[in-house]
């Protein structure tokens, strides 16, 4: 499959409209918050590598991630807790920290790309587009800026949280982890909601 191009957003700049790319990480894991990005990139704007923040290996995205620090117009990051998870449900959570991100954009939207099928509360031109990080250029870069930013705040957390080795998994629901929420119960970052959390 070809890398993800600038198709949409240059079909969004010629109508006069300021296109961002919108999407998020962490959806899945028991523990942590779930982060968006927002990320709007100049019309030819050229990112050696650019893809899917899951293709790509720990090294290749956080030297991406800094290219789009560089080269992005702007962007900014949305995060959602685990309590407000809790309390809202995951799929709202994800699009609440969408929201946060665009709202925090300091070149304003007029049209937003957003990976998946799920359209926010904002009133601006959305498009949902499916496997949209592996097709359009500013949807890979927040792709990218949101998986990093919660790795690192997931490295924090398991500075606090040694034991259940946050480091390793980021949260996600593997063996180990399960085994150590047996273990030492769930921490205060746990998704109470979430099943094997429990």
């Amino acid at each position: 499959m070809s890398p993800p191009n600038l198709d949409y957003e240059k079909e969004i700049w010629a109508k006069g409209k300021i296109p961002a790319g919108v999407d998020e990480a962490g959806r899945g894991p028991l523990a942590g918050p779930v982060v968006a990005a927002a990320v709007v990139l100049p019309d030819d704007c050229i990112i050696e590598g650019l893809d899917d923040s899951k293709k790509l290996t720990h090294t290749k995205r956080a030297r991406i991630y800094k290219a789009i620090e560089s080269l992005a117009i702007s962007y900014a990051i949305g995060i959602v807790e685990p309590e407000e998870i809790d309390r809202i449900n995951i799929l709202q959570a994800a699009l609440l920290a969408m929201e946060i991100s665009v709202k925090k954009l300091t070149t304003k939207p007029d049209y937003l790309l957003i990976d998946g099928n799920q359209r926010t509360s904002l009133l601006l031109m959305q498009e949902t587009i499916v496997k949209g990080d592996s097709k359009s250029c500013s949807i890979a870069a927040a792709s990218i800026i949101a998986k990093v930013t919660r790795d690192l705040i997931m490295e924090e957390y398991h500075k606090q949280y040694p034991e259940y080795n946050f480091k390793g998994h980021k949260g996600y629901p593997t063996k180990e982890h399960y085994e150590a929420i047996k273990e030492h119960g769930p921490c205060p970052i746990h998704r109470k909601s979430f099943r094997g959390v429990l």
